[in-house]
């Protein structure tokens, strides 16, 4: 099963009221396993970048200006998410909002919210009433994120992948299928050979008395087989 994990950046909260995506990270997975395979790219937002945004993020107008257009990298984004694969993000309904107003601005069709998969819905769902920001399932979950001192979308989709392999199951999954395919141990248990003592033969011979009383027996029997 192939899933693209993903995280954007932008100028603000709002595309409706003319913010813009500035970055877009990307990471498949198949199976739940990271493929190594990635789409990460910067765009000109052809607007000023508010002061509150670029502490979050740090990217400045002055770093984006020579980058492309996301109309000039839209075909490559799609190429890379394909038609059906589910797209997780966290508080995905944020993401896609973006993302759908670049994709109308190109006169291309939207991301269908049915592929959509929200992180932060399913943490609230597995940790009720707890803390399910990215930092925070990072930090429950014993994900290294110390490298994180500002977000970035590739680096926030790196993350978000180990967090919802956990969300999902976790390091277990595929345990059962494992256990299919592995080749099963076998141990030869050595057993130590004991030492006994020498014992000479009994002795076997019929005493006369025992003879004796056979014979008497014998004769109590009436009509016996070995006389026929």
């Amino acid at each position: 099963m192939r899933e693209i994990i993903f995280d954007t950046e932008t100028t603000g909260l709002d595309p409706k009221s003319g913010d813009r995506l500035v970055e877009i990270g990307c990471i498949e997975m198949v199976n739940r396993v990271p493929t190594g395979e990635t789409f990460h790219c910067y765009f000109n937002p052809d607007r000023d970048m508010p002061a509150e945004a670029e502490r979050v993020h740090g990217l400045s107008i002055s770093f984006l200006s020579d980058k492309p257009r996301f109309h000039e990298k839209a075909a490559d984004f799609l190429e890379f998410i394909g038609e059906e694969t589910m797209l997780v993000a966290h508080n995905a309904g944020f993401d896609f909002g973006f993302v759908n107003s670049e994709l109308e601005m190109c006169g291309l069709p939207p991301l269908s919210r049915e592929r959509m998969i929200d992180t932060v819905a399913m943490a609230r769902m597995r940790h009720p009433g707890a803390k399910n920001s990215l930092d925070a399932l990072c930090t429950r979950y014993g994900i290294d994120r110390s490298h994180r001192t500002r977000h970035g979308a590739l680096l926030d989709a790196e993350l978000l992948a180990q967090v919802y392999v956990e969300l999902t199951g976790g390091r277990q999954i595929g345990l059962s299928l494992a256990a299919e395919t592995q080749a099963i141990e076998v141990t030869t248990l050595s057993v130590a050979r004991r030492t006994r003592p020498f014992r000479p033969a009994r002795p076997h011979a019929a005493s006369e008395a025992e003879r004796a009383a056979h014979a008497a027996f014998l004769e109590t029997v009436k009509s016996p087989v070995w006389n026929d």
